[in-house]
């Protein structure tokens, strides 16, 4: 029979180490974090080989004297819990045994002096054992260094990956305390090369650009919202400012950097309309909450936490997000105009105008967003002229741009696909596709959330679609809701779904396409998100199978009817799957191209 034994302290040390200790990066977290509570306003964090063979933190904090260096290598010591209350931790670690489980598993030298003592002091563990101690000169603060890291456990150490992986994980730890400091200066340096100096004293906004992406000071808006005793915070880029990883998604909980599932999936959810599924938000996300209301205590290494009410977690984040990126209206992340103008044709070939049918279709259903009515009216107007001749698509419009319209007046179209508009102050291009789709969205939005029903297109003979059981029975839950939206649909059998009717923003489309679609969103997101987000969900969907596609030519009225309608329109700047619905070349980079400036 196995007998039960007692284990080693050794060995203790290390299960424990296992616990803090994966990698490099796990021990710098660490070593930051102490520097943080104890009050430093500059840390020097230097790195050799990726963290494999040297890590330095230095810090300007209160410091310790020799009997609390010696204390802080014991397992489950801690200045950073008061009492006995471990659900209500204010400090970014507290974790005894991080230091000693450093120390079991690498050589450590610590080094510290509080202020207003005239001699510092210094102790080394190397792999668990006390090697050396005595006085040691440095400035306030404390200096810690970690070297062979695993050297006495190469079971582990033949596991770290490269030195160049290992920095990047160490990067990264760096960047999310820095960004969470912005009050603290930070220096990290690798192999010698100064990598990232933070002044102390950052604005948030500035912080976060100078960390996440320097385009966020232009293409980012600035996140405050208060909702009881929580607060969020931030900057969020415009969904047109996108990544396709999602590396560049930075959270907080009450300051402490977390890649928490539940997060994630809100910020997913507040940009569900706006990005495509394989492009991801950039942004930096703070929110500070009582800290009764979370558990930080979930995983070793704190990166994961548990919120008590998640349901209004997810709710904050993702109205705070939605209610940031509306107020932009239909502004959109604007790239430099000299690459994108670089391949142009210096001598255009001319084509001979198309006949352009008309839209009337698309623009004659009103909805009672401020503004938009008038729009209607305006398109009333323009389609009186569709009995006229055809006009050109080099054809000069009689209106003269003002900034009444900021996205200018139609001069003509090009390649079937992009209208050219001239502004005040510059020439547009608009996508007419990425456009009318996040214009048809947005009338389904409107209609929903004020309760109305939206207007049907009878079909004259109903379209039977076949679907797998589960899928109809999804569609089949969703009824109510969809024809609240224009599509009317009932249950014909297991595996069929009868429509009647679709919304009348459509137009006339593939029905079976659009249902099939439908029913894929339901399935991938119908038990995950919040209503309203599998709503939005949806609504995209349909808003992209009723959207005028590229290769339809337009009229200069309809172009001027769709100009007029985005800019009344929130979101605009954007179409549902992430990408910019238009561009602005500004009069001096035009003058740049002809070499006139």
């Amino acid at each position: 029979m196995p007998t039960i034994r007692r284990l080693p302290e050794t060995l203790v040390n290390r299960i424990a180490a296992g616990e803090v200790v994966e990698r490099p990066a796990s021990a710098l977290k660490e070593l930051v974090e102490n520097a943080l509570d104890a009050g430093a306003q500059n840390v020097v964090v230097k790195l050799s080989d990726g963290g494999l063979n040297g890590i330095e933190v230095t810090d300007d904090g209160c410091g310790m004297l020799a009997d609390e260096i010696a204390l802080a290598l014991e397992r489950h010591a801690t200045s950073k819990l008061l009492d006995d209350h471990i659900e209500l931790v204010a400090t970014l670690g507290f974790r005894g045994e991080a230091l000693p489980s450093i120390a079991s598993v690498a050589r450590v030298s610590i080094e510290s002096r509080v202020r207003g003592q005239g001699d510092g002091w210094r102790r080394v563990i190397d792999h668990g054992a006390l090697v050396e101690e005595g006085p040691a000169a440095l400035p306030p603060g404390t200096r810690i260094r970690v070297e062979d890291l695993f050297g006495k456990v190469p079971a582990r150490r033949k596991f770290l990956r490269s030195a160049r992986s290992e920095y990047a994980a160490c990067l990264d730890v760096v960047r999310r305390l820095a960004m969470a400091r912005p009050e603290v200066g930070f220096v990290l340096e690798h192999d010698g090369r100064r990598v990232l100096a933070l002044q102390p004293g950052d604005q948030l906004a500035s912080r976060v650009a100078q960390i996440v992406a320097r385009e966020l000071a232009e293409d980012g808006v600035a996140i405050d919202l208060q909702r009881g005793a929580g607060r969020l915070t931030g900057v969020a880029g415009l969904p047109t400012f996108n990544r396709g990883v999602a590396d560049h998604q930075y959270l907080f909980v009450n300051g402490r950097p977390v890649k928490d599932r539940l997060l994630v999936g809100a910020v997913r959810g507040a940009y569900a309309d706006m990005l495509a599924r394989d492009r991801h938000a950039v942004l930096a996300l703070f929110l500070d909450i009582p800290p009764e209301e979370v558990d930080v205590n979930v995983h070793p290494a704190k990166t994961e936490v548990r919120f008590r009410d998640p349901a209004f977690i997810r709710g904050f984040i993702v109205s705070g997000l939605r209610h940031a990126l509306d107020s932009e209206g239909r502004r959109t992340a604007q790239a430099p105009a000299a690459p994108a103008m670089a391949n142009w044709q210096s001598e255009p070939i001319a084509r001979a105008p198309e006949p352009a049918p008309a839209l009337s279709s698309l623009f004659a259903r009103e909805y009672s967003q401020p503004g938009v009515k008038e729009a209607g009216a305006a398109w009333r107007g323009y389609e009186a002229q569709t009995m006229a001749p055809p006009l050109a698509r080099a054809e000069v419009a009689e209106a003269v741009p003002s900034a009444e319209h900021p996205l200018g007046v139609a001069r003509g179209q090009v390649a079937q696909t992009y209208i050219v508009a001239e502004a005040e102050d510059g020439l547009v291009i608009v996508d007419q596709h990425a456009a009318h789709e996040r214009l048809v969205l947005e009338r389904l939005k409107a209609a929903g959330a004020q309760g109305a029903v939206a207007a049907s297109q009878a079909l004259l003979i109903p379209e039977v679609v076949e679907l797998d059981e589960p899928d109809a029975d999804r569609i089949e839950s969703a009824a109510g809701t969809l024809a609240g939206f224009g599509l009317a649909l009932e249950r014909f059998g297991p595996t069929a779904i009868l429509v009647r009717a679709v919304p009348a923003a459509l137009g006339k489309g593939d029905v079976e396409a659009l249902v099939r679609d439908i029913a894929d969103d339901l399935a991938q997101n119908g038990a995950a998100l919040l209503l309203e987000e599998r709503l939005d969900l949806v609504l995209a969907t349909m808003a992209c199978h009723g959207s005028v596609r590229a290769g339809r030519v337009l009229s200069v009225a309809e172009m001027n009817a769709l100009l007029r309608e985005m800019e009344i329109t929130p979101r605009s700047g954007q179409c549902n799957h992430g990408r910019p619905t238009w561009v602005k070349l500004a009069h001096g980079d035009i003058e740049k191209l002809f070499g006139r400036k």
